[in-house]
């Protein structure tokens, strides 16, 4: 296979070179000046090494895109699972618990027109609205359950080197983490101080902050890419009170 590939090549470049000289020994034939002949072989010979590094930094740079396109593909599949698996679980039984979650719902109540513009906007009223997490107490012990459930699929999520390099996903792992291992450090969530709520409803937060920022990344991506994926993603929004998969005539 390599002596092959090798003959491919000394057959290619002798191919060139034959065809090199040919255009040159038509040249000498039609206009017959050597001297301006040898000049323009020198003067391209000399800005060889010009061309050569055009091309290489464009090919490099084709290469590197080429390279950073595949990445994001292969971990937009991972954060597929991740919703389908954890994300919107997670998201449907929190958003139960916002301060003001008719607000947040009414303005993540996606429909297949939803364009750039209307993504922007739902992330900017997230940045503005700062919501807060109020949870009680009887919540606490299903929420530690399925976190606990889902620490093994997490901690895969991990041993992904592309997801780690996304800064803002990775926080979102090392978030719901932490309020797992919170959860998991008290035995029981009766009679719990004032204080110690507090402190778990601010857990709580960062890890939906996170997460709602990166479901509607990973919508405005279905919806540009997978508009398949989209449609089914919008019917079973974790924003619904009562989702539904089945497709209605309009």
């Amino acid at each position: 296979m390599l002596k092959k590939l090798f003959i491919n090549k000394v057959w290619t470049v002798s191919a060139l070179f034959a065809i090199s000289l040919a255009i040159y020994g038509i040249d000498f034939s039609i206009f017959g000046n050597l001297r301006e002949i040898s000049a323009g072989f020198l003067g391209n010979l000399a800005f060889l090494p010009v061309y050569i590094i055009v091309v290489t930094l464009l090919f490099e740079r084709v290469l590197r895109e080429r390279e950073r396109q595949s990445v994001m593909k292969k971990l937009n599949m991972v954060i597929s699972v991740f919703f389908s698996e954890f994300g919107n679980r997670v998201l449907k039984e929190l958003s139960v618990h916002v301060v003001g979650s008719d607000e947040l719902k009414k303005q993540l109540r996606m429909t297949g027109s939803w364009n750039k513009h209307d993504f922007e906007a739902a992330l900017d009223y997230l940045h503005r609205s700062n919501q807060q997490i109020s949870i009680d107490s009887d919540a606490l012990p299903g929420l530690k359950q399925f976190l606990a459930e889902k620490r093994s699929f997490l901690l895969s999520l991990l041993e992904n080197q592309n997801l780690l390099e996304h800064e803002n996903f990775t926080d979102l792992l090392w978030a719901a983490f932490h309020i797992t291992e919170e959860l998991e450090a008290r035995e029981s969530f009766d009679r719990l101080p004032p204080s110690d709520k507090e402190h778990i409803n601010g857990d709580i937060k960062r890890v939906f902050g996170h997460l709602i920022r990166e479901w509607i990344l990973y919508m405005q991506h279905l919806k540009a890419d997978y508009p398949y994926l989209f449609s089914l993603a919008i019917r079973l929004n974790p924003m619904i009170d009562s989702p539904d998969p089945v497709v209605y005539q309009e």
